[in-house]
């Protein structure tokens, strides 16, 4: 527990770190809690570029270099996907707190190591997705405790979207659709949390998961008409098993062109949830009830309203964007609190995507072991 300001460091210098919905936006919102002394980005120039706009005081062009000539609390770890895990343990074993966007590593022992290392350690790590900081997630988790819905039956979760080639994305999406990377990895984990963090750890997972088109054509923006060879699979659908005759099915897909359900749906023995996305699309309802009445005459929906206590998340989302998780790390390491988006809890998100590859491969359901 500490009442002082964090020092942190930031490594990766590129969208996620500098667009108005990133990371240093927010983070210089948060001066109470953290400030960000350092970046640094093997590009050549883009790390010194980046301190100089954001006022910065040190850039380096390699993480050790960072973490050799500054002194820091946490870092915050924006690296591709391959990189989370050799990144994150140089961090963890040089005593620093992590804040780390998805996915934990690549493998399951990879996954192990860094919370073995966290643990050992007494470092605190936070995990995207921010998901369940949201104001509705936070109020369904508090219903379907309190047993507004009854038992839980089964759950839709919609978590993916068209892919990057499909819309005007401002890089070169190539690497979206390459083995290490897909759309399971990419969008399928924010269902996964999404649902894991409402009804809890799955017991075990069975889906189907392939490659829906071998060439893939980017529609608009600087790369448009550049043809994609897909390599990983482009189309996955997970059905978990969460015991007790409770299941949820999941996508992880780049072939969601365009929806209109909600993006979590829970139907149980007494009532239905919709949460929605609300934050990107303002005329939607963050969530909806339905209730099973004493009569048939008095079932119907409400719209909840939050509990007081819990009443500016949104606005914290809607101000500091992806670094309220560089603000909820703060708060735990300040209150000696453990992280909702834990390591443990994307260790299993983790470990539900590579048994969902292991499952369609195999056609069988495969049991899981890893909790939160």
């Amino acid at each position: 527990m500490t009442d002082r300001v964090l020092h942190a460091g930031i490594l990766g210098a590129g969208t996620i770190a500098t667009a108005s919905g990133g990371f240093l936006p927010g983070m210089t919102l948060i001066p109470d809690l953290v400030t960000t002394v350092a970046i640094a980005d093997p590009v050549a120039g883009r790390a010194a570029q980046v301190a100089r706009d954001h006022a910065i005081p040190h850039a380096f062009a390699s993480l050790d270099e960072m973490l050799e000539r500054t002194d820091l609390d946490l870092v915050v770890n924006l690296t591709p996907i391959p990189l989370h895990y050799s990144t994150s343990k140089r961090i963890l074993e040089a005593g620093k707190h992590l804040v780390l966007e998805k996915p934990l590593a690549s493998t399951l022992e990879e996954a192990d190591e860094l919370v073995e290392i966290a643990t050992a350690r007494g470092l605190k790590c936070v995990v995207a997705p921010p998901n369940l900081l949201y104001q509705n997630r936070v109020e369904a988790r508090r219903l379907i405790a309190e047993g507004a819905i009854g038992k839980p039956c089964f759950a839709r979760v919609r978590g993916s979207h068209g892919g990057p080639a499909s819309g005007a994305w401002p890089l070169d999406p190539t690497w979206f659709y390459q083995k290490g990377s897909g759309p399971l990895l990419d969008m399928g984990v924010y269902g996964i949390h999404d649902i894991t963090g409402l009804l809890g750890p799955a017991k075990r997972v069975v889906a189907f998961s392939g490659i829906t088109e071998p060439v893939r054509k980017v529609r608009a923006g600087p790369f448009v008409g550049l043809d994609i060879e897909v390599t990983a699979d482009d189309n996955t659908l997970m059905m978990l098993d969460f015991g007790g005759s409770t299941f949820a099915v999941v996508d992880g897909s780049y072939n969601v062109n365009a929806a209109r359900s909600p993006h979590v749906e829970i139907f149980g023995r007494a009532g239905t949830l919709n949460l929605y996305n609300y934050h990107s699309n303002p005329a939607l309802p963050p969530l909806e009830l339905f209730r099973l009445g004493a009569a048939p005459a008095e079932d119907g929906w409400t719209l909840p309203k939050p509990a007081p206590a819990e009443g500016d998340l949104d606005d914290q989302w809607q101000r500091l964007k992806r670094a309220i998780l560089v603000k909820h790390l703060a708060e735990c390491v300040r209150d000696g609190t453990q992280p909702v988006l834990s390591a443990e809890h994307a260790r299993h998100a983790l470990e539900i995507m590579v048994r969902s590859i292991e499952s369609a491969r195999t056609g069988a359901a495969v049991e899981l072991r890893t909790t939160f």
